[in-house]
């Protein structure tokens, strides 16, 4: 059952936050878009927190620092972030709730890991409308980071937002939005996507320390991704931005149909 979004005449009033930390240029982008839409509060990591997955600080205090005017720094988690804009420094419900620009993009199973997509799936948690930002950096011939085409990505978030202002929004949906780094000029369009699949080589390296104790690097290189037409992976790979609507609900209903077969 969907829920109608109101329609602001006021300022929006948006929370941003990302993973890639406070400092990261696609934080930057991203503000200098939303600027033109509402009145922006940032509250981000004070530290890179890249594949943190959805995680709440609980085993150590968190401290908020004033960085400048509506910028914030925590450090913990990007979902600590979301969680403490909102109750904290926000003291009260923003109208939308955005994360990135993240450096990499976050197709396929990637959204289990992603710090980008966990405080967008927080602000969600809360019955918010979220957004979760990313752009396909090629990792593999990585371009310096003042060449990253963070404004093509900054600009469809504000398209995504004006656009989906007046739909039927169902509760605890959140979307999550890839872009291709090219610029805006040569994104082919944006499309509606489920999610897909990608491969990793899931290698891990072995070293040791200056004791002789080993310790581990874990993660492995990206192979690809499983090629079907209309998932984001695909849709990204050909040159389109991805608009994936994600759901807090995971059941596997077929499933649950079985089971429930077998076990009544």
């Amino acid at each position: 059952m969907g829920c109608r979004i109101k329609t602001y005449n006021e300022t929006m009033r948006i929370l941003l936050s990302n993973d890639d930390g406070v400092h990261a240029s696609g934080l930057m982008a991203l503000y200098k878009e939303l600027k033109k839409i509402g009145k922006v509060c940032v509250v981000a990591p004070l530290e890179e927190k890249s594949t943190t997955g959805h995680s709440l600080t609980l085993h150590k205090p968190l401290r908020i620092i004033k960085m400048t005017k509506d910028f914030y720094g925590v450090n913990g988690s990007p979902a600590d972030c979301v969680y403490l804009g909102i109750r904290e420094i926000l003291k009260g419900m923003p109208d939308f709730v955005v994360s990135g620009i993240n450096r990499g993009a976050n197709l396929g199973q990637d959204v289990y890991y992603s710090g980008t997509v966990s405080a967008a799936r927080e602000a969600c948690i809360l019955g918010l409308r979220s957004l979760a930002v990313s752009t396909s950096v090629n990792f593999s011939s990585p371009p310096p980071e003042d060449r990253i085409h963070y404004a093509t990505a900054a600009k469809l978030a504000v398209q995504v937002i004006q656009t989906t202002k007046k739909m039927e929004w169902t509760k605890h949906t959140f979307l999550n939005l890839n872009a291709p780094d090219v610029p805006m000029s040569k994104v082919k369009g944006l499309v509606p996507s489920r999610q897909g699949f990608r491969y990793y080589s899931g290698s891990v390296l072995k070293r040791k320390d200056h004791r002789g104790k080993d310790y581990f690097w874990v993660g492995g290189q990206y192979k690809g991704f499983h090629r079907e037409v209309g998932t984001d992976c695909y849709e990204v790979d050909r040159g389109y931005a991805s608009l994936t609507p994600m759901k807090l609900d995971v059941t596997n209903y077929d499933v649950m149909s079985e089971l429930e077969d077998l076990f009544s």
